[in-house]
């Protein structure tokens, strides 16, 4: 994982030279371990610069919580988004739900002149909306039925991708 995540730090430098109108945000609970390690490695790429990175919760803006209490991740956005670059982060984009709440969320914190969607595993056959990733670490194409969980070594002890059946 750690080649990926070095090639999403490239790819990203490639379209944003310049970061000072870009914004890092990664996703609550699980994207936030893949922004924290690509904001670790950009800040290797290029020093000098201040990464704007913020954490996005999108617990209350989700369509899909109604039946159940859920209990909310913080949101820690401490800077404008107003007329920025917006790169928004998770680990695994499936049916497209996630980034479309996030962008509802994203809309509370002023509006952006752009938005990219990074992801460390694209689910590419699964989609409910229509949203497709500008970086893609892998694609996997998996059954309805399967799942694919992404292990972080800050939370679960190892850094591995697996497809559950």
């Amino acid at each position: 994982m750690a080649i990926t995540i070095k090639r999403l730090a490239h790819q990203v430098l490639e379209n944003h030279v310049n970061l000072d109108d870009t914004v890092l945000i990664g996703i609550q609970p699980r994207g936030v371990y893949l922004a924290d390690q690509l904001v670790a490695e950009i800040n290797k790429q290029i020093t000098g610069t201040q990464i704007q990175y913020g954490k996005l919760d999108i617990t209350f803006y989700r369509d899909d919580i109604r039946n159940e209490l859920h209990v909310a991740n913080q949101t820690d956005i401490i800077f404008s988004i107003e007329g920025k670059n917006v790169i928004l982060i998770d680990d695994v984009l499936y049916t497209g739900r996630t980034i479309r709440a996030a962008l509802d969320a994203l809309l509370d914190f002023g509006r952006p002149a752009k938005v990219e969607l990074c992801v460390l595993i694209d689910r590419r056959f699964s989609r409910q909306f229509p949203i497709q990733p500008d970086y893609v670490g892998k694609s996997i194409d998996s059954m309805i039925s399967q799942k694919v969980k992404v292990y972080w070594k800050e939370k679960d002890g190892k850094e591995e991708v697996v497809i559950i059946a």
